[in-house]
């Protein structure tokens, strides 16, 4: 953990390389001493159906969620928000110039005793 799950309006990708955004995100979680490599995961996902705001047609949104395990302080969860959001937000800065868009970030804490995990990642990148 840590998993950033990002959703976006389908017709962002004609405005944006969302692939510049995700670049953003891993950046900042990489250069970050709260989180382990090989921990982080970054999901993009367009909206298939989706209805923004009034629905005008040129509406569009990214929403991120960002899920952690338990043990990091709110101080050092909202320092990294902070990072990682006015990294989205300068890759994102074409349509924030725009009345038309919404820019989202929600950190949530899993509970570890409600978490599951494989993960063969881990060995191999601690042996580096």
């Amino acid at each position: 953990m840590p998993h950033l799950h990002i959703e976006y309006s389908p017709h962002l990708e004609q405005r944006v390389d969302v692939r510049e955004v995700c670049l953003a995100a891993h950046r900042v979680m990489t250069d970050s001493d709260l989180f382990p490599l090989a921990g982080i995961r970054i999901r993009a996902f367009a909206a298939e159906h989706c209805i923004v705001a009034d629905d005008h047609p040129d509406n569009d949104f990214l929403a991120m969620t960002l899920s952690v395990g338990s043990g990091r302080t709110q101080a050092d969860l909202k320092a990294a928000g902070d990072r990682l959001f006015a990294a989205v937000q300068s890759v994102l800065a074409t349509p924030l110039s725009t009345p038309h868009f919404a820019l989202s970030l929600e950190i949530r804490e899993i509970d570890a005793a409600l978490s599951w995990k494989d993960t063969p990642i881990h060995s191999r990148l601690s042996k580096q």
